[in-house]
């Protein structure tokens, strides 16, 4: 579903990012772990078209990201708060990304109405912009979003920071049902070693931009990933 080759992204002198093959097959729930700086938000960034390669490049479904944008009707994303719009309120912000993927109103209402449980009475029906909601809160509908209209191919970067233990759990829970019952391809990156291998089938670990290990996670693979970190703790 997803390849890079001969992929690199410098600026200036200095390399951040070298992956020469990856593959992410379809219907695969992925994981993307590594310290600040390691490459994490530069390759989802190249893999959204947010910047340009310096060699090589992505194909997202046999598609170059880079030379084509018959990619976005079938990814979604959620990075952070700044992709929301922060003078809507929640219903307001996705009927928007509804009408972009050619959703429509009763299509939203249907979705979000699964989701009741997730927003926890915190967010719909609270005439709240989205500027003014809690972090975890503008997660919420930031991740939701993402799931409108069926995407294929789904990115999330730190999906479980500034959630509560029970968002958290349902979260998951979404993520299983989305990779296991709908063969959607998700994407995670996280700093939450546990949240990661619980969640993710495989774990690609960046160190300096560059690919250190590639792992299916199994009874082992927190305790792995604890070890490949503890070593960098300098005492």
């Amino acid at each position: 579903m997803i390849t890079t080759n001969n992929l690199s992204k410098r600026y200036h002198t200095t390399q951040v990012l070298t992956i020469e093959n990856l593959s992410i097959p379809k219907g695969q729930s992925f994981g993307l772990v590594g310290n600040n700086g390691a490459g994490k938000t530069t390759f989802f960034s190249l893999l959204l078209d947010l910047i340009k390669p310096s060699t090589g490049g992505i194909t997202n479904n046999t598609i170059l990201v880079h030379k084509s944008e018959a990619w976005k009707p079938f990814t979604s994303s959620f990075i952070d708060e700044n992709f929301l719009i922060g003078y809507l309120t929640a219903e307001e912000y996705f009927y928007f990304i509804g009408d972009l993927r050619k959703q429509n109103k009763a299509d939203i209402d249907d979705l979000i109405n699964t989701f009741k449980d997730f927003f926890n009475d915190e967010i719909l029906g609270k005439k709240k912009y989205l500027r003014d909601l809690s972090k975890g809160n503008q997660k919420k509908v930031g991740i939701v979003a993402a799931l409108i209209g069926n995407p294929k191919v789904i990115i999330l970067d730190e999906p479980f920071a500034n959630l509560d233990p029970t968002t958290q759990i349902r979260l998951k829970q979404i993520i299983k049902t989305l990779t296991k019952q709908q063969d959607t391809t998700v994407l995670i990156s996280s700093h939450d070693l546990t949240h990661v291998t619980d969640v993710c089938e495989r774990i690609v670990v960046l160190e300096k931009g560059n690919i250190v290990k590639d792992l299916i996670t199994n009874a082992e693979t927190l305790k792995d990933l604890e070890n490949h970190f503890s070593k960098q703790v300098i005492i």
